[in-house]
């Protein structure tokens, strides 16, 4: 439905169309928490809007929630292996 009304308007220019088609994908990633996809699809859009200040913020949101979530991993990771290897030892 959301494509509908992003066709709809047939006065957009082809780098218009083009922005909000990436700048929507990249909102649909973020509600799904794919950072990295939505990041570069942040990327992309300032392809057709160099200097878009929304895009350039998307991406700086996105690279860190990047790191947060890297942060959390290499912290549980450790502490999952550790489990595995300690059932792995006393069984």
């Amino acid at each position: 439905m959301a494509q509908h009304d992003l066709y709809s308007d047939h006065s957009l220019s082809h780098e218009e169309l083009k922005f909000r088609e990436h700048t929507e994908r990249a909102a649909h990633f973020i509600k799904i928490d794919l950072f990295r996809s939505a990041r570069e699809e942040f990327k992309a859009a300032l392809g057709y809007k160099p200097g878009d200040e929304e895009c350039i913020k998307g991406i700086a949101q996105m690279n860190a929630n990047i790191r947060r979530d890297a942060k959390i991993v290499y912290v549980v990771a450790p502490i999952v292996l550790a489990i595995i290897t300690s059932i792995a030892i006393f069984a």
